[in-house]
């Protein structure tokens, strides 16, 4: 009997993809806040859900060792998911990635210094405007950057904007809008069609339902 193996991230995305999930028959049968596994077996005897890190999920189901994974737009556009199928837009998850600085900051004369964790994302979306900026790669409260004078700007996903607000940033260009997809392995896809193909019915029918 083969086994269906879904990658999932911690947070936001856990939270919001469960509800979908539990539509298509598959539940946790453990609290994973509650735990330190990493692998979970579920109500459906042939489906185990592993919880990685966000930036790793395009890689866990890229070479096959996970079959399905929920990911950001955010994430799978920064690391390049051509590897994958990306079915499924979850509409989950939504988010603006975005570029913000400090307000009524003034302007900037020579090339702009830019603080992110999204290194590629950024690179490219200054390039598409023939701008040369300088890079800062950053693993976390970026919006302390440019209030320490370490960058001019930020590329960031923002939610509600509150963080920005707190912190006397403002929201000054949308890159893009960000959801959570779904992801298939492309080997997956053929081999597993039996389990795969109802799960995308599955939660193509709940997202439908949610929009509602």
């Amino acid at each position: 009997m083969s086994q269906l193996i879904i990658a999932l991230s911690k947070g936001r995305i856990l939270k919001d993809t469960l509800p979908l999930l539990k539509v298509a028959g598959i539940e946790l049968l453990e609290d994973p806040e509650k735990s330190r596994k990493l692998i979970f077996p579920t109500t459906h005897p042939q489906v185990q859900i592993v919880i990685i890190r966000a930036t790793d999920v395009p890689t866990y189901v890229e070479n096959g060792a996970a079959d399905v994974g929920v990911a950001g737009k955010d994430v799978l556009m920064e690391h390049g998911a051509s590897g994958v199928y990306e079915p499924l837009d979850l509409n989950i998850a939504k988010c603006r990635l975005m570029v913000a600085g400090k307000v009524n900051a003034p302007a900037v004369h020579g090339r702009l210094r830019i603080a992110t964790k999204f290194v590629n994302l950024a690179k490219q979306y200054y390039a598409e405007k023939g701008e040369q900026v300088e890079v800062i790669k950053l693993y976390g409260s970026m919006e302390l950057a440019p209030l320490m004078g370490l960058a001019d700007r930020i590329v960031d996903v923002v939610d509600t904007g509150k963080t920005l607000v707190e912190n006397g940033l403002e929201p000054l260009e949308l890159i893009a809008h960000i959801s959570s997809r779904l992801i298939v392995n492309k080997a997956s896809f053929k081999r597993k069609a039996d389990l795969i193909q109802p799960l995308l019915q599955q939660l193509s029918h709940a997202v439908e339902q949610s929009r509602v």
